[in-house]
């Protein structure tokens, strides 16, 4: 097994682990949430439906693209910086839904949006479409921290 091999490996077990997680506590509280006011730039719920399984299947394909193509060097920052987007990303999902910590979570999410920005470069660094593909999932997460902030404003930190 090569060493790309097993960075692809990395990257998609790092995106299950995402949809899994996230999954897991997006729906612990689900009255919770629903009792929430909503900020009003929130898309409907249909579209939450639609972007999660894109912005998954996107950054699986962008993972072994890279992974595949680009020098050793880039793999390994991509690698990192992924994982650790994902960390803040799940970390959010838990501060939010679980302990209701609106606005640490609002600070998780703001970083792992931070943090996708190099990976999105990374990718248009490799392939020009590749990097297109993770444009939608950069501008879900500074919308999702907007709305992360939204909350806050509107409820408080902690409810």
């Amino acid at each position: 097994m090569t060493w790309r091999i097993v960075a692809c490996a990395i990257a998609v077990i790092a995106v299950i682990a995402y949809a899994g997680l996230s999954g897991v506590w997006v729906s612990t509280d689900q009255g919770w949430y629903l009792s929430l006011e909503k900020p009003w730039w929130q898309p409907p719920p249909v579209v939450f439906g639609l972007i999660w399984p894109y912005n998954f299947a996107a950054l699986i394909a962008v993972g072994i693209v890279v992974a595949l193509n680009a020098a050793p060097g880039k793999v390994a920052a991509f690698l990192a910086l992924l994982v650790l987007s994902i960390v803040f990303a799940v970390t959010w999902a838990y501060l939010f839904y679980v302990p209701h910590s609106l606005a640490a979570a609002a600070v998780s999410l703001t970083v792992a949006a931070l943090v996708t920005v190099p990976i999105t470069v990374i990718a248009f660094s490799e392939r020009w479409w590749a990097g297109a593909l993770l444009v939608p999932y950069q501008v879900w997460l500074c919308l999702a921290a907007s709305l992360s902030w939204g909350y806050v404003a509107l409820q408080g930190p902690a409810t």
